[in-house]
């Protein structure tokens, strides 16, 4: 299932930016362990200016506006027309929050303004990353840093996996996409990261793995939920309800072996990468 840069923009315009919005409660809580890791790594200091990448609907920007205080400042940056509104509306009263509706790769930004890069999965969709992060490189100061999250490879995260496998039972198998291709996996092995990064200038770089379940009550609530995330949500977007119910079905069976008596916890996997600014030329 390939995608390019436009079909990120409308995927994350459309239904699936609607439906964070909706679920942002639940999909924080799973995000959390990763990106209070990445807010570790990142140190983001009172008085600094920290660009969020990726800021969807603000609960990093509200994390990163706690810290920088209020001579700080904090640009959250996101192709998501619903998310950035919902954002607007939790940053409301926060004079050193403000939100942009721009493409990463090639949006004009502040050059040499900002002490910190942050990401908390943000960054895994750019078509072309190594110009993506020469742009956003280019806002940093010389002194600055980078630090974000990402994931790793799709057969390290069961919550995204076991859907998907489910899904292809019932409505086809999409063909695989390109190793290179946007997407949440697409920064999955460690080779890459490095080599987009140092590509882009930075360094030296710090990749670290984090592991973080995706915990569920029960098997239906778990079944239900991780349906529509991850590339299971692509593939059942546009399908009936018996459809997904079918695939619901599946997917109960599949995430048996990792419900016990606190409930149903699906393991998940990730990176934490941190870096310095490109030297100046």
């Amino acid at each position: 299932m390939s995608t390019s840069a436009s079909d990120e923009v409308a995927f994350w315009n459309g239904p699936n930016g609607e439906r964070w919005v909706r679920e942002q409660a639940e999909r924080d809580a799973f995000l959390a362990p990763y990106g209070e890791a990445a807010l570790r790594a990142a140190a983001p200091a009172p008085g600094e200016s920290v660009l969020d990448v990726g800021c969807g609907c603000g609960t990093t920007l509200l994390a990163l506006s706690d810290a920088v205080g209020p001579g700080g400042r904090v640009l959250g940056l996101d192709v998501s027309g619903p998310m950035l509104a919902r954002a607007k509306e939790l940053a409301r009263g926060r004079s050193n929050i403000a939100v942009l509706q721009a493409d990463a790769t090639s949006s004009p930004l502040e050059r040499a303004t900002f002490d910190l890069l942050f990401s908390r999965f943000g960054v895994m969709f750019f078509d072309d990353p190594v110009r993506a992060f020469t742009n956003l490189a280019s806002a940093l100061k010389p002194s600055g840093r980078l630090a974000f999250a990402c994931w790793k490879a799709l057969g390290l995260n069961a919550w995204a996996r076991l859907p998907v496998e489910a899904a292809a039972q019932v409505v086809g198998r999409p063909a695989p996409p390109a190793p290179d291709a946007p997407g949440p996996f697409s920064f999955g092995a460690e080779e890459r990261i490095r080599a987009i990064l140092g590509r882009a200038g930075f360094g030296p770089i710090d990749v670290t793995p984090v592991e973080a379940p995706a915990s569920y009550p029960t098997l239906e609530e778990a079944a239900a939920r991780l349906a529509r995330v991850g590339p299971a949500a692509r593939l059942l977007a546009d399908r009936d309800a018996a459809t997904v119910a079918k695939v619901e079905a599946l997917l109960r069976d599949a995430l048996a072996p990792f419900a016990g008596a606190g409930g149903v916890r699906v393991p998940g996997a990730g990176w934490i990468v941190t870096a310095r600014a490109p030297k100046a030329a």
